[in-house]
């Protein structure tokens, strides 16, 4: 992790990382929002929040999207922000894409109620980009 002072509060990023699975992206988002010594972190709802975000975007990347392909996450204090990436070009769906009977799309929602801001981009070359913007207060 980096510290750079921007606007008051040190912004802090996790070192270029290409998780092999969910476990090992919540781990890098963990020591992330651990409190630098003698300082004081996001609460414990917070961190369970940011680790249950990063667990459903990485589940998805590899389970829905044909593999990972970027991971990033940083925080300033106030926010986290998580961006992930893979290889399939289409939208996230949600529960209302899925049959009554068939089962997903409610990770996606989740990470909506959590968020303070979610975006998908379309990379050129194909795959996409998921931006998840978090509050840590």
């Amino acid at each position: 992790m980096c510290g750079v002072t921007t606007g008051g509060h040190p912004l802090r990023q996790a070192r270029p990382a290409h998780p092999v699975d969910a476990g090992e992206a919540r781990v890098l988002v963990a020591g992330l929002l651990a409190p630098a010594p003698g300082g004081s972190g996001p609460g414990d709802a917070v961190i369970a929040d940011a680790l249950l975000v990063t667990s459903e975007l990485v589940t998805n990347a590899f389970r829905h999207g044909g593999g990972l392909t970027g991971f990033a996450a940083e925080t300033d204090g106030r926010t986290l922000t998580i961006s992930v990436s893979d290889a399939s070009s289409e939208a996230p769906r949600t529960a209302a894409d899925h049959g009554a009977l068939s089962e997903g799309g409610f990770g996606w929602e989740l990470i909506h109620l959590l968020a303070r801001r979610v975006s998908v981009d379309r990379l050129p070359g194909g795959g996409k980009t998921i931006e998840v913007t978090l509050a840590l207060a």
